[in-house]
C-alpha cells in the first residue's frame, strides 16, 4: 500500500510539472516573452542616427517644367497638330529687319547752307552745310560757287578732295573753305554782296537751283580764289 502511495505521489509530481511546463510554453499572450527593446540605431561620425534597416530603391516623379519635359513636348497650334485655333510662340521673336535708310544726294530741298567769315586764315570764308532732311544725304564733290558779277565757276581746289563723300545724318554739317584771294598783287580784286551755291550730283554735273546767300560786308576775290571739297570737319576745311 505504501509503495502505490508512493508511485501516486510521484506520477501526481510529474502531471503537475508537466502542466506547469505547457502553462509557460502554450499558447496565450499573458506566457509570450518580451522580445526586448529594438536595438538602437547605429550613429554616423557627424552624431546624426542612421537607420539599420534596409533601404530599398525609391521612384521620385521628375518635377514639371525639366528642359527635357519640355524639349519633348511638342508646340500646340496648327502647326503642331493643334485645333488651328492656337498659335505656337517660340521662347523669343526675330524683329523684322529694318527697312533700309533712305539715301540722296544734298540739295537745297534737305539742307542749309551758310557762308560766315573767318578771322584765321585771312582772307577766307566758310560754308556750312546742314542735312535738315529725314534721311541721309552725300555731299558730293565741292560746291559751284558763283559770285555776282564774276564770269565764270570760281576755281575748285582738287587737292583738298577727301578720301570719301561726306554722308550726312538728319542735323549734321559739312563744310568748305574758301580762300577768296591768290598772292597778294597777282590778280585784280572784285568786290561782291551775292553769292550763290550748286550742289553737285553724283556723276559731277550740277543741280539747277542754287542756294542764294548775302555775303559778309566788303568782301573782295580774285580769280586765284579757291573753294575747298566738301570736308566732316571745320577745321580741315580751313587748313587749304
Amino acid at each position: 500500500m505504501r509503495t502505490n502511495r508512493i508511485r501516486t505521489t510521484a506520477l501526481a509530481a510529474t502531471a503537475l510539472v508537466a502542466a506547469l511546463s505547457l502553462t509557460a510554453c502554450g499558447g496565450g499572450n499573458e506566457g509570450t516573452k518580451s522580445a526586448g527593446p529594438a536595438p538602437a540605431a547605429a550613429s554616423n561620425t557627424d552624431g546624426k542616427a542612421e537607420s539599420t534597416a534596409p533601404q530599398t530603391p525609391e521612384t521620385t516623379a521628375p518635377p514639371t517644367g525639366t528642359p527635357a519635359e519640355k524639349a519633348s513636348t511638342p508646340a500646340r497650334g496648327k502647326h503642331a497638330g493643334g485645333n488651328g485655333n492656337e498659335t505656337a510662340h517660340s521662347g523669343t521673336e526675330k524683329a523684322a529687319p529694318a527697312a533700309a535708310t533712305a539715301r540722296t544726294a544734298c540739295t537745297t530741298a534737305n539742307t542749309t547752307v551758310t557762308v560766315t567769315e573767318v578771322t584765321r586764315p585771312i582772307n577766307h570764308l566758310l560754308l556750312t552745310l546742314k542735312n535738315t532732311g529725314s534721311g541721309l544725304c552725300d555731299a558730293y564733290y565741292a560746291p559751284h560757287l558763283g559770285f555776282d558779277g564774276a564770269q565764270s565757276v570760281f576755281p575748285i581746289l582738287e587737292d583738298s578732295k577727301p578720301q570719301a563723300v561726306v554722308t550726312l545724318a538728319p542735323g549734321e554739317e559739312a563744310y568748305a573753305g574758301i580762300g577768296l584771294t591768290g598772292e597778294p598783287g597777282q590778280g585784280t580784286l572784285h568786290k561782291s554782296k551775292n553769292l550763290s551755291v550748286h550742289f553737285a550730283k553724283r556723276n559731277g554735273s550740277t543741280y539747277d537751283t542754287p542756294a542764294k546767300l548775302k555775303l559778309p560786308a566788303e568782301t573782295y576775290w580774285d580769280d586765284n580764289g579757291f573753294v575747298t571739297y566738301w570736308q566732316s570737319d571745320r577745321a580741315t576745311a580751313l587748313t587749304f
